[in-house]
């Protein structure tokens, strides 16, 4: 059994509403165990068919699952005000420090207060954020920081 027990919340509904409206979430596995409006945590199972040429994560994998943690911060933090505006990511950089081996886990935490980035909001400013992303193996090893920026596009 993983290190990391799955977590039962009020903030459950953002796996869901991911796997339903991101259909790679759920293709690939993707586990969440921590939902809150600062803070996820993501896990990715170990499987043959997710590796690359020398047998750990494929770099698509590790991405795709720490950027997947940003949505899910995103989505728990600013769910309030999606009739809006629209969460899209603008850019992102990764730094792959390790080669992974086995289950990966993404921790992603919102960089600045979300109210912050609200008042950007109100204030008719379209609001950019960061959100820091850190990938462990299933050694327990830091692989890979990332951190994606995000926006809320106001809806017209």
């Amino acid at each position: 059994m993983s290190s990391i027990a799955l977590m039962t919340t009020e903030m459950d509904w953002v796996g869901e509403t991911m796997r339903t409206t991101v259909p790679w979430v759920g293709t690939v596995g993707v586990e969440f165990a921590e939902v809150t409006p600062e803070r996820a945590v993501l896990r990715l199972p170990d499987a043959p068919e997710l590796r690359n040429h020398v047998g750990g994560p494929h770099a698509a994998m590790v991405f795709g699952l720490g950027e997947t943690a940003t949505g899910a911060v995103t989505l728990a933090a600013f769910a309030a005000t999606m009739q809006r505006a629209t969460p899209l990511p603008v850019r992102s950089e990764i730094a792959y420090q390790r080669i992974a081996r086995g289950p990966l886990t993404a921790v992603a935490v919102l960089s600045r207060p979300a109210a912050d980035v609200l008042a950007e909001l109100e204030a008719r400013v379209r609001p950019e954020f960061g959100i820091d992303v850190t990938v462990t193996d299933g050694e327990d090893r830091e692989t890979t920081r990332m951190t994606v920026v995000w926006t809320l596009r106001p809806n017209r």
